[in-house]
């Protein structure tokens, strides 16, 4: 009688779940990461005593950047003055819980940033917000 011989335990990694595992990570960054930023125009934002933070969520939140020479910038656009109801209306009414986030450089003229006031009333854009730096 013949004694067969017992063949080796094997001792590797299971890889059988390794392809969800990737799948499900690969899911969940692109879930969580941000792709876009708002870059605008560069400005010097002025100072405050006081501030608070915006409660709405970022997605509903539509940044207007004026810089000191009077450039508009909306949505990563250069805009005239006289055309920013024209373009927030249509985004205004999609998103009705939209906020105006205003960045106006420390150093533009008073007038100009009545105008974008003045534009942004004819929007209808109701709830908008002036950005500064705490003191």
């Amino acid at each position: 009688m013949a004694i067969k011989k017992k063949s080796k335990a094997r001792s590797s990694i299971p890889t059988s779940s390794m392809s969800d595992i990737i799948f499900m990570l690969l899911i969940f960054f692109m879930a969580a990461t941000t792709l876009k930023t708002v870059e605008g125009l560069k400005v010097k934002l002025p100072r405050a005593r006081s501030i608070a933070k915006l409660d709405t969520p970022k997605q509903s939140v539509l940044y207007v950047f004026v810089d000191r020479t009077g450039r508009i910038n909306i949505q990563d656009k250069i805009f005239n003055v006289y055309d920013i109801s024209e373009v927030i209306y249509p985004i205004r009414r999609r998103d009705n819980v939209l906020t105006i986030s205003l960045r106006a450089d420390q150093e533009t003229k008073m007038g100009i940033v009545s105008d974008v006031q003045n534009e942004l009333r004819d929007a209808s854009a109701l709830k908008v917000n002036y950005s500064a730096k705490p003191k």
